[in-house]
């Protein structure tokens, strides 16, 4: 069980005086998963936010062994490290436990590095992937991916009168991971840190690969204040736009499952990304999104064994 009091006695893994905007949700994120981690870690993480924010030359905010990957290959590199160790394991040269955790935005792990992580998770190597979603390619002028929601206003799915915003939904990549077949999948939110740091426990103790994808609040690409992510990203969770899951070996249990769904419109009001969908020529787009979060948390009762 994961105790508040004993996570507070860490000295933590990522150290402060980095250079992340006031209010990003990657730091958070990471300091919640390390805070758990109980053996020595090696960090993999991709071009991004985090990476060029937590490692400007000279300077260094790891207290880990640290690998700097492209955008691509954070998932292949990780591979390469974890698959050298288990060799020295076997050889009799290194007799310590290790964890391996890569670390990416949805650019570096929806997109551009999907190809590597879909093999590192066909071929079983031991390691844990860990997405913060913030929805865009902030780091680089906050384009759209393929995480960023229907209807949202991103540099390159611009408002305006021929499309109003991103004309298609996101990616389920948390799904898209399960098919793999591996051990341990998970879709968590650092506001419910209790359920994301019990998610980042079990996935470190599986024989095998695991991925979780975190919801990652990003003021800048948002349009949100800075003080409000935490409870942005409750509201996301509350909504069922992000609802909280597991999947182990193939099965998916609900983690938390909101008393009474909030509606839709409390999560997209905050966000000045969607504030055109109030606009009255877009009239209906925040009902189609309502419909599709309904449909989507119906498909995960029904997967869960909870349908109604």
């Amino acid at each position: 069980m994961v105790k508040l009091k004993d996570l507070t006695k860490n000295k933590g893994l990522l150290s402060g005086g980095h250079r992340l905007c006031q209010g990003c949700g990657a730091s958070v994120i990471v300091h919640q998963a390390l805070q758990v981690v109980e053996n020595p870690v090696v960090i993999a993480v991709a071009t991004g936010c985090l990476e060029v924010s937590t490692t400007i030359y000279p300077f260094t905010a790891w207290r880990t062994s640290f690998i700097h990957n492209a955008f691509e290959n954070a998932a292949s590199t990780l591979s390469g490290v974890e698959t050298a160790y288990r060799s020295l394991k076997k050889q009799g040269k290194l007799a310590a436990d290790y964890n391996f955790i890569a670390f990416g935005g949805d650019g570096g792990t929806y997109d551009i590095g999907f190809q590597a992580l879909s093999g590192a998770m066909e071929r079983g190597h031991r390691l844990l992937y860990i997405c913060y979603d913030n929805g865009a390619y902030m780091n680089t002028g906050i384009q759209r991916s393929s995480a960023t929601p229907w209807g949202a206003n991103t540099t390159t799915s611009p408002v305006g009168k021929v499309i109003p915003g991103k004309k298609q939904y996101r990616k389920e990549l948390t799904e898209i991971i399960a098919a793999h077949n591996v051990p341990y999948v998970a879709q968590a939110s650092p506001y419910h840190w209790k359920d994301f740091s019990r998610k980042v426990k079990k996935a470190l103790e599986v024989a095998g690969p695991s991925f979780i994808n975190v919801l990652s609040v990003c003021p800048r690409g948002w349009r949100t204040a800075e003080n409000k992510g935490m409870e942005i990203t409750k509201i996301a969770v509350e909504t069922n736009v992000w609802p909280l899951y597991e999947i182990e070996d193939g099965e998916y249990h609900i983690t938390y499952k909101p008393k009474k769904a909030r509606p839709v419109i409390e999560w997209l009001k905050p966000q000045g990304r969607f504030k055109h969908l109030f606009a009255e020529a877009n009239t209906g787009m925040v009902e189609q999104i309502q419909q599709h979060v309904n449909r989507r948390w119906q498909k995960l009762l029904k997967l869960s064994g909870q349908a109604q």
